[in-house]
């Protein structure tokens, strides 16, 4: 079911690791064309091109796009105890560590009378997207909006797709969670059109164009926010999920396995990896990952998942280049199931899962971490969604007459240079008189 890519006794440098890298690359190039095209609808025909959509993708036509108030209410009150219980605890967890993320203002004073503050504000309006076409993501509402208001966003929009087994609303626990925030702007629209239209608003629905788009969804919502970006600010492209595990002999294999289907079955793309330098546990967590495939409920979606050339086992001679491999690889997801796990040694995660009992699940939902990361290798660029991410820092300048005095034979020397003399006229007409 696993591919088996076998890097041993090979010469591996930075870029051979990243060649080997198990990627599907073909189907995120036809997911940008599709996307495109999707958001230029959007953008020309508005609420039109939202209803052939939900009518093509989600099967759903007729349906009421910005969700009334009543279907909100509804909702919450028929959320079960546990459920919401459990959305209670996950909230309280993400809170606590997204107020982590908020820096406080800094002051440098760089000379006597000459002072910079940084400080940090929030964006004014966003937009968060809600997957609802294979699972549902009530974690992912939690995961969104909770680091939003913890910045001091002033308004959160919502959107997720149209269920037909619902009528054409979104999910009722999709709508619970985003009224037990306090959510109220909420819209029944899903994929590339969604970031389309929080991109360019849509007048009909009364939907102003936010700031910036964060949330997670398969390759076409991913590859919409690259659309858009620059017209909004956006997350990373979190698009279709990656588990890498680094494992060694001590490894566990049917804990490997276990976690690599449980990523497995979020959609066909989602790319699952194991890399050892251990052929026994290669082949131990090869066997057991069919036994736990067949039994498990989304059977032929983990199937096609994990038969992708987005999955593998990769054997390796030693921790070091396994170690190489991942930080080329830059997972979304990175478990450590070996016994000196060093994680400050794997530089490019999106977020890093230390030992057996530290599976990528948890994260999903109750470690109080964010689950919304950057998939597609840009973990090595990009970070997580955080609080941070709707945050955009500032520098206010002050600089008494002293101060600037103390510089203004530099300023008027480097903007001659630079053969721009009006800068450096604006400073010596303060002394002029």
């Amino acid at each position: 079911m696993l591919r088996t890519i076998d890097l041993r006794g090979r010469a591996v440098e930075p870029d051979d690791l990243l060649a080997a890298v198990p990627r599907a690359a073909a189907a995120r190039d036809e997911a940008l064309a599709t996307a495109a095209a999707i958001v230029a609808d959007v953008a020309a025909r508005g609420a039109d091109a939202l209803r052939e959509q939900a009518s093509r993708f989600d099967g759903v036509d007729g349906h009421e796009i910005r969700v009334p108030a009543a279907h909100l209410d509804e909702a919450l009150a028929s959320l079960d105890a546990g459920v919401r219980a459990a959305l209670e605890k996950a909230i309280d967890r993400v809170r606590h560590a997204s107020a982590a993320q908020v820096p406080a203002p800094i002051v440098t004073e760089v000379a006597p009378g000459a002072r910079i503050e940084q400080r940090w504000r929030p964006v004014r309006r966003v937009g968060v997207y809600v997957p609802g076409g294979k699972a549902v993501y009530p974690s992912s509402v939690v995961m969104n909006v909770v680091p939003a208001q913890v910045a001091g966003v002033a308004e959160v929009a919502l959107s997720s797709p149209p269920q037909r087994d619902h009528g054409g609303r979104v999910h009722p626990v999709i709508l619970a969670a985003a009224k037990l925030l306090g959510v109220t702007e909420v819209y029944a629209m899903g994929g590339a059109g969604a970031i389309g239209a929080y991109a360019h608003g849509v007048g009909e629905l009364a939907l102003a164009p936010v700031d910036v788009i964060s949330g997670p969804g398969n390759n076409f919502v991913a590859l919409a926010k690259r659309v858009v970006a620059g017209m909004v600010g956006t997350d990373s492209e979190a698009g279709a999920t990656e588990i890498l595990v680094v494992a060694d002999e001590s490894a566990d294999a049917d804990l490997v396995a276990a976690d690599l289907v449980s990523q497995a079955e979020h959609d066909e793309q989602a790319a699952a990896v194991l890399v050892t330098a251990s052929e026994q546990l290669a082949r131990a967590v090869g066997a057991a990952v069919e036994v736990r495939a067949r039994a498990t409920l989304h059977a032929d979606r983990v199937a096609i998942s994990l038969a992708g050339p987005q999955s593998a086992i990769v054997l390796v001679d030693d921790i070091e280049t396994a170690t190489a491999f991942s930080n080329a690889y830059a997972p979304e997801h990175l478990e450590l199931h070996v016994s000196d796990p060093r994680p400050d040694d794997f530089v490019n995660a999106g977020a890093v899962f230390v030992g057996p009992w530290t599976p990528v699940s948890l994260g999903d939902y109750l470690a109080g971490s964010n689950h919304v990361l950057p998939t597609g290798g840009q973990a090595r660029y990009a970070a997580g969604l955080s609080a941070s991410t709707f945050l955009r820092p500032q520098q206010v300048i002050t600089y008494d007459r002293d101060a600037l005095a103390a510089v203004r034979d530099e300023i008027v020397t480097l903007s001659s240079a630079e053969v721009l003399p009006a800068h450096g006229e604006a400073v010596t007409a303060r002394f002029d008189a």
